[in-house]
C-alpha cells in the first residue's frame, strides 16, 4: 500500500472562530461589569468636600432631590415609609450605614427632618459629597 505524496502545503489553523468567541466573552464581561457598579438614575448635585472618603460597609442610599422628594434606592417614599423601611433593614443588619444624598438646592429644613428621623433610629449616618 502506497501513501499519498505530500502536496507541499502545510496545514492551516483557522483562528477566526476563536477570535469571535473571545470578543463575545469580552463583550459579556464589559456589559455585565456596568451593572455591578451602583448607579442612581436621579440627577442631583452633591455638595463638595475636601475630606470626602468612600464608605465600604453595607449601606442604604436615601436621596433627597431639590424638589424635596425622598427616594430610598431609587423608589419614591414618604418620611414615614422611609422610617419603616430603615427599621426593617436595621432588624436584618444592625450595622447598616444610611447614606444621605441631598441635592445642594434641597431645603435645609427637609435635610434636617430626614437626618432627625434617621438619627432617632440609631443608624450610622453619612452624607454623600463630591471630591473637590
Amino acid at each position: 500500500m502506497q501513501l499519498p505524496e505530500d502536496s507541499g502545503q502545510s496545514p492551516v489553523i483557522n483562528i477566526v472562530p476563536m477570535i469571535d468567541v473571545i470578543f463575545a466573552v469580552l463583550t459579556f464581561f464589559i456589559v455585565s461589569s456596568l451593572f455591578l457598579t451602583e448607579t442612581t438614575n436621579l440627577p442631583i448635585t452633591l455638595p463638595q468636600a475636601t475630606t470626602a472618603s468612600p464608605q465600604l460597609s453595607p449601606s442604604l442610599t436615601v436621596t433627597l432631590t431639590a424638589q424635596g422628594e425622598i427616594f430610598l434606592a431609587d423608589q419614591p417614599v414618604t418620611l414615614d415609609e422611609l422610617t419603616t423601611a430603615v427599621q426593617a433593614t436595621q432588624a436584618e443588619n444592625a450595622s447598616i450605614l444610611v447614606v444621605l444624598r441631598a441635592d445642594t438646592a434641597a431645603s435645609h429644613g427637609q435635610v434636617v427632618a430626614v437626618l432627625d428621623r434617621l438619627s432617632a433610629l440609631g443608624v450610622q449616618l453619612a452624607i454623600a459629597t463630591q471630591d473637590q
